[in-house]
């Protein structure tokens, strides 16, 4: 896409809709409680959109409920809540207030060295098990159908070399144990390939379709991130066709992070191209901030991606409305 075109499509959608988005920075964003909830719902559509609170936090408690309910204000489905840590005390108290606002949710996690399902180590392999079924039955807590993440392997552990075969069956393995758990709490597994600074396992969609396909379970599946493909994938249209209906989360990310539709990545073609395979599942907004030091420093994030973190997910909310008007569902 050419820097024209894209500038093309950034207008499109600021003036897209029942609403208008007046402005893209500062001031000029929409103000807390603008928006009343469902401003752009279309009942007939399928696919949810959903905001990742990692923009906040790694553990979500109640400092971020004035956060959710400013998102269920401008009009998200739900919210993509990190499951990393906590209790289902804790999780059944964020549910609550999912309930009141009326939000649906999703889930990540993650796993270590220590719950690697690639590990050589069998001891390590099972650990990895029930760290996922842990993640499951929070997930569960939470009344989310979908865990996205880079589970299928140690985020940011590195043995010197590319994958094994040996690696991948393990993983898959371990998924395929963990997706039989799953199935029973009617929760999807959805493993996210990552860019290569970040692991080594699975870079690329066809990566992340060999562990799924050797763990051959239902419940098994791809979770797609367009700041990750932006970076390993040569082609958006290919890679997207190539998951097919093994994707089953999508994360829309800014190749900075930033606001989606300010950046690089070319969004027309992710958008035809779910379009053209029939995704209807959940588009996610991943935005990364300082606002939690040690989970940024992990990351490598080193500056914020906008004046503030409203003007991200409400412009974000607006251009994904904007690409899905442009490109309906079937």
């Amino acid at each position: 896409m050419s820097i024209q075109s894209r500038e093309i499509s950034r207008r499109e959608f600021i003036s897209t809709g029942t609403r208008t988005v007046a402005g893209l920075v500062g001031a000029s964003a929409l103000a807390p409680g603008a928006a009343k909830a469902g401003t752009f719902k279309d009942e007939k559509r399928n696919t949810k959109i959903g905001m990742n609170l990692l923009l906040w936090s790694t553990h979500v408690t109640e400092d971020q409920f004035p956060v959710i309910a400013d998102l269920k204000r401008t009009g998200f489905d739900g919210v993509e809540i990190p499951v990393f840590e906590g209790d289902a005390e804790h999780y059944r108290k964020i549910r609550k207030e999912l309930d009141a606002q009326g939000l649906h949710c999703t889930t990540i996690t993650s796993v270590a060295a220590e719950t690697n399902p690639a590990s050589s180590d069998p001891s390590v392999r099972r650990a990895a098990v029930d760290r996922l079924k842990w993640a499951i039955d929070m997930a569960s807590e939470l009344g989310s159908d979908v865990i996205g993440g880079p589970f299928h392997s140690a985020y940011k552990y590195f043995t010197g070399s590319g994958p094994t075969d040996d690696e991948r069956k393990w993983s898959a393995e371990v998924l395929r144990d963990a997706g039989e758990y799953a199935r029973d709490k009617e929760i999807t597994l959805a493993i996210e390939f990552l860019n290569r600074f970040e692991c080594y396992l699975c870079n690329t969609t066809a990566d992340a379709l060999d562990v799924v396909k050797r763990a051959d379970h239902p419940n098994v599946a791809v979770h797609y991130d367009t700041h990750h493909v932006n970076i390993e994938e040569k082609s958006i249209t290919d890679s997207i066709r190539e998951g097919g209906s093994l994707i089953k989360h999508v994360h829309i990310s800014e190749n900075d992070r930033g606001t989606p539709g300010s950046g690089l990545v070319h969004w027309d073609e992710t958008f035809k191209t779910l379009h053209e395979i029939g995704y209807s599942g959940w588009l996610v907004i991943e935005s990364f901030s300082t606002a939690t030091p040690e989970f940024a420093s992990a990351i490598h994030v080193w500056r914020d991606f906008a004046p503030t973190r409203e003007e991200i997910y409400r412009e974000g909310y607006a251009f994904i409305r904007a690409m899905l008007k442009k490109y309906p569902e079937s």
